[in-house]
């Protein structure tokens, strides 16, 4: 799974106004032809994008080439079960992408427009916002 290798601090602010507006960057397809387009705001875990990956892998049956074009940098903590209120933050537990409407998540080519198309739905599936497809063919 994804997270980073190293980092200045540990522990992160919550930042819940990190998931307002759109995306001013990724929102185009750079480098495949096809690609799955976020429709809303959200965090994806690194265990989600991994599922995802892993599902249009196997669709496409390793032929063509897939990019991912997020990465889990925020760590999230969580403190254990039944502890008492009080010292201190939990640990981190999960690590996190931040995602806003327009961003573009995964790209592929190498493959034709049917199976990109079932391939990336299988994906979105497994992601907690709502994707679309899109095809840089098609403009």
């Amino acid at each position: 799974m994804l997270q980073p290798a190293r980092q200045k601090y540990r522990k992160m602010q919550r930042g819940r106004s990190d998931t307002k507006g759109v995306a001013s960057s990724g929102t185009k397809l750079s480098f495949g032809t096809y690609g799955l387009k976020t429709k809303e705001a959200g965090e994806i875990t690194s265990r989600q994008i991994e599922a995802a990956r892993r599902s249009m892998t196997r669709h496409i049956k390793r032929g063509g080439k897939i990019w991912i074009n997020i990465f889990p940098h925020k760590p999230l903590t969580k403190k254990a079960s039944e502890v008492p209120m009080g010292s201190g933050k939990g640990t981190p537990e999960i690590y996190v992408a931040v995602v806003l409407p327009g961003k573009i998540l995964f790209e592929m080519e190498g493959v034709d427009t049917a199976t990109a198309k079932e391939a990336l739905r299988l994906a979105a599936h497994k992601l907690p916002v709502k994707c679309r497809f899109i095809n840089a063919l098609e403009k």
